[in-house]
């Protein structure tokens, strides 16, 4: 692999520039939001801890199931088209929150947004991807994941002097700037021009969409990716209850893992991103990502051991290390899979498809992590390694019937 200069972190075309830079805007909305969301749902809206974790899995389901037939929208109405109104459906449901009293209200407009969320990031992929060549596309969706990195730090830097003044209008101060943030999202989505991006595809219902799909091959795919998807979890629940429960490390150096899977994410997702790009790399990418998991919820299960702080404190950072390059990896590998299997008059639908493995993750992962692996100790660390190990041996056959047997005309195949 030739040497990474500054210019690799650079999109090649000025749209995809652009659209760097609105990816950017959106993380420093999200970011705000993320930072300051458990205290504006209990002290603003009045919720207790149950309800909010209530109301968040209805809309989790709710994402879940309008996802294709948003992408079957897409596939109709063009892809960034979609996208500007669902940044302003986010917008909207946003400023909606500071209007929520009690857990009805906020379980409705929870549901809206989450059928935004969830059916952004396909179509985020699709915009993307077509503001690029192909040979570029793999290094600009790894570009797009770092600098919303760096969005979300910023988001959540400009969050915590709000959080200090600690008064009612300044948690609303923040749902309402996120929501500014996506109606500038969307006017600037409407100066961007594509060639691709517009295309009508093939016009399907919603409702057909979801109910006639049956690629099971991109579907065994899409199910190794959500598998593999778990590190999000991992990063966001595991770890940090396992350190608290079973480990000697201080609670206090849990930042610490954070910042350095921030901070690996930022420097080296491009580079890894580069080294994908040869022929078979997107395969190779998700299995290295599987392997690596498999690594890190070994030394995950190690951790237990040391009863040293620091001992513990180095596992973890292994630990953590790891999952980062096994998030990387698979978010690599994932991209440009997810892309070249999308038979192209069906792109919304196909991504969107692909988009509920990470979808079913955020809604089963915490409570597998929490109730299943952390509850049996180490032995459960050591169970998902295996479920990794078998994820990423299925990635090479998984794509290798793809490419031989590709979807025939239709939704079914």
């Amino acid at each position: 692999m030739s040497r990474v200069t500054w210019r690799d972190y650079v999109p090649a075309s000025p749209a995809g520039r652009t659209f760097a830079v609105i990816s950017m805007v959106n993380a420093v909305g999200s970011g705000l939001f993320l930072a300051a969301s458990a205290v504006f749902f209990v002290r603003a809206v009045g919720l207790t801890p149950v309800e909010v974790g209530a109301g968040l899995a209805v809309s989790g389901i709710v994402g879940f199931l309008t996802t294709v037939p948003i992408g079957a929208l897409a596939d109709r109405f063009g892809a960034r088209r979609t996208l500007i109104v669902l940044q302003l459906w986010r917008a909207c449901g946003f400023a909606a929150l500071c209007l929520v009293h009690g857990p009805v209200g906020f379980t409705v407009v929870s549901s809206c947004l989450a059928m935004a969320e969830a059916a952004t990031q396909p179509m985020t992929q699709a915009v993307a991807s077509a503001t690029v060549a192909r040979t570029d596309r793999t290094r600009t969706m790894a570009i797009i994941r770092t600098v919303r990195n760096v969005g979300f730090s910023l988001g959540a830097l400009l969050a915590a002097p709000l959080l200090a003044a600690d008064s009612l209008w300044a948690y609303r101060s923040i749902v309402l700037g996120t929501a500014a943030v996506f109606v500038a999202s969307a006017l600037m989505l409407t100066r961007l021009r594509v060639e691709g991006a517009d295309t009508i595809q093939r016009k399907v219902g919603p409702l057909a969409a979801l109910k006639d799909f049956r690629d099971w091959r991109y579907l065994l795919l899409t199910g190794l990716n959500g598998v593999l998807n778990l590190h999000v979890t991992i990063l966001a629940v595991g770890i940090p209850l396992w350190v608290i429960s079973s480990t000697s490390m201080p609670a206090g150096l849990l930042p610490g893992l954070v910042l350095i899977n921030t901070l690996m994410s930022i420097a080296l997702q491009v580079p890894i991103a580069r080294a994908a790009e040869r022929e078979g790399g997107a395969s190779r990418a998700l299995l290295l990502g599987g392997f690596a998991m498999v690594l890190c919820c070994v030394a995950l299960a190690a951790a237990a051991g040391p009863a040293s702080a620091w001992a513990a404190a180095a596992v973890l950072v292994t630990a953590c290390v790891l999952l980062t390059f096994g998030e990387m990896w698979q978010a690599t590998g994932g991209w440009e899979l997810s892309y070249s299997f999308a038979p192209e008059d069906r792109k919304g639908i196909y991504l969107s498809v692909f988009s509920l493995g990470g979808t079913s993750q955020r809604i089963l992962g915490p409570a597998l992590i929490t109730s299943v692996v952390i509850a049996a100790g180490p032995a459960g660390w050591l169970g998902l390694a295996v479920v990794f190990c078998l994820a990423a041996l299925l990635v090479t056959p998984v794509t290798r019937l793809l490419r031989v047997t590709p979807p025939v005309e239709g939704i079914s195949s």
